[in-house]
């Protein structure tokens, strides 16, 4: 695959999941705790001063939807052992389902108006799983 073919399909998989995320019924999610999220699930186990730095918002503003998050259960936090001033913050099972249930049957119907049909769109599904396996750590 040449880089300008996997540049689109980034691109295009971006949209994807841009649709399975947004176009949901449920109640729209701030896009500062969309942030928040994605740096977590990226960086499990960051502190707050960490996700401050790679968002852009802040300090206080990551702090509080650092505690609105943990009070609905979707991230966790602890006090860092070798250093007790810091809080670090993690993904936690609720979340990860919650992330399923909003965009699993959002991201097919998306991947059959993309393919046209809803044998090539569960294809599509497995492909990315497996490439997402090969490809993204384990949280």
């Amino acid at each position: 695959m040449d880089g300008r073919r996997l540049h689109r399909l980034g691109r295009h998989l971006i949209e994807l999941a841009r649709q399975a995320g947004l176009d949901s019924a449920d109640e729209p999610v701030p896009e500062g705790e969309v942030a928040v999220m994605a740096d977590v699930i990226d960086h499990p186990g960051s502190s707050v001063r960490e996700i401050t730095d790679r968002t852009g918002f802040s300090q206080g503003h990551i702090s509080e939807c650092v505690a609105r998050l943990t009070e609905r259960a979707l991230l966790a936090t602890e006090v860092d052992a070798t250093d007790r001033r810091r809080t670090l913050v993690y993904p936690t099972d609720v979340l990860f389902k919650a992330i399923a249930r909003r965009t699993e049957p959002l991201l097919g119907e998306a991947l059959i108006d993309a393919l046209g049909n809803s044998a090539d769109a569960r294809r599509a599904t497995e492909l990315l799983d497996e490439l997402a396996d090969l490809l993204l750590p384990e949280h």
